[in-house]
């Protein structure tokens, strides 16, 4: 893995997930796009559904290792029953996943920050993984992050992959809007996404959505989160967040172009950027430079000895 250190600007990035629709998936998306020239509401109601609903897949075995060595819990959500883990002592650091994840696969992180003397916790997002739940938004997610923090104590840190990285950029906006002063000290950010309405309307051309239907499409979500798409993008929210970051992305990155890393990097006062090169958008998750570098950032930038009692390493069911 070739490795670079540095801040950069560049081009925004032109997806925010993966959009690699399956042939039923996408038979159905051009059944909605016919809809949406003679009924564009209809085709807006069903193109919402198909855009909040997260993909599942079923956990390979390292991550299955991993959550058996964890202390189980989880936590009431509104609707929702979110599942969380947590594993050793001392301050929290909060592993993030992204659309379609699970908390697991950022669980290469987990060992090595324990053995530091943190503790680390993870959870499944609404709708995503071992949680309950089908359609989700990122305010809906981001909720589900701080009922998290809110059980298992003050979050000193976070390691965020992807949609993750909005979704904890989100939750720290509103923690600071709500006067909350207790918050992390830094945040790792992995393959970020910068541009949310570009996925926005790639997923209405992949539909062949009319105009009609993409801009009853635009209003349903945006009445949906109460916020315009361009909210969610991350150097937007940048600017607005004081913590330490530090942006990990791989050139090679199919999913999550490195220049939306490079964007985020750049809007991020004082952000450190790491490029690789050959991992793509997953397999950065497990390399063992990567987890080096994030571990690394995570012990200078988080205090551990300012008098912090160290917090119960089980996370208590709260449903």
């Amino acid at each position: 893995m070739a490795a670079s250190a540095g801040i950069a600007a560049g081009k925004k990035s032109t997806i925010v997930r993966s959009l690699k629709p399956s042939i039923w998936q996408r038979m159905v998306m051009s059944g909605v796009g016919g809809l949406s020239w003679i009924a564009p509401g209809i085709a807006a109601r069903f193109a919402e559904q198909m855009f909040l609903t997260p993909p599942r897949h079923a956990a390979p075995e390292r991550e299955r290792d991993l959550v058996a060595r964890a202390q189980a819990g989880s936590v009431r959500v509104m609707r929702h029953r979110v599942a969380t883990w947590t594993w050793g002592s001392g301050p929290r650091i909060l592993l993030v996943h992204g659309w379609g994840g699970r908390g697991a696969q950022l669980g290469a992180f987990a060992e090595p920050l324990v053995a530091q003397g943190f503790s680390v916790a993870w959870f499944d997002g609404p709708g995503h993984g071992a949680s309950s739940g089908r359609r989700v938004t990122i305010p809906e997610i981001a909720t589900a992050l701080r009922a998290v923090a809110d059980a298992i104590g003050p979050v000193r840190g976070i390691v965020a992959h992807s949609g993750g990285a909005v979704v904890s950029g989100w939750a720290v906006r509103q923690w600071l809007l709500d006067g909350f002063v207790d918050l992390p000290e830094a945040i790792a950010l992995i393959a970020p996404p910068a541009d949310f309405g570009a996925y926005f309307h790639r997923f209405s051309r992949l539909c062949r959505l009319s105009r009609a239907g993409r801009s009853r499409f635009r209003d349903r979500l945006e009445a949906r989160v109460g916020e315009s798409l361009e909210a969610f993008d991350l150097p937007r929210l940048a600017g607005e967040l004081p913590l330490a970051a530090l942006v990990v992305h791989d050139h090679e990155d199919a999913e999550v172009p490195w220049t939306a890393g490079a964007a985020v990097a750049a809007a991020w006062r004082g952000a450190e950027l790491m490029t690789t090169g050959g991992l793509g958008h997953r397999r950065i998750l497990r390399d063992s430079e990567v987890v080096t570098r994030v571990t690394g950032f995570l012990v200078a930038r988080v205090p551990r000895d300012r008098g912090h009692r160290e917090e119960r390493a089980e996370l208590a069911t709260l449903c």
